[in-house]
């Protein structure tokens, strides 16, 4: 029998791959309007490239925790519902987190 492990993301942008592989330390470069020739969709969401180095010149890996694409990718798939912007967007428990800031933020002018 055979396990398969399905990570996916919703539509995710340049700027949040982006984000999630800059917070790990790897070194990532967003490329404008550039489009992967066998894409369907025109649309704006669907312009931007993101690369990632991998490598050092010498050929050694950057981060060993990111061996190939396919590391970094699943990494991403992991990372990106988990940033503020997506979680915000989905509602439940956020407001009773910013209320939290909101009480942190207080509590802190009291000290003074």
């Amino acid at each position: 029998s055979f396990l398969f492990i399905v990570k996916a993301v919703e539509n995710p942008t340049a700027t949040e791959i982006q984000d999630v592989c800059s917070a790990v330390g790897l070194n990532v470069f967003v490329e404008k309007n550039k489009m992967y020739s066998r894409e369907w969709n025109r649309d704006v969401q669907y312009r931007d490239r993101v690369r990632v180095q991998l490598r050092q010149e010498d050929g050694s890996l950057c981060l060993v925790q990111f061996p190939s694409r396919k590391s970094v990718m699943l990494y991403a798939a992991e990372m990106i519902p988990k940033l503020k912007s997506r979680t915000q967007k989905t509602g439940g428990g956020d407001p009773s987190l910013q209320q939290g800031e909101g009480n942190k933020k207080g509590k802190g002018k009291k000290k003074k």
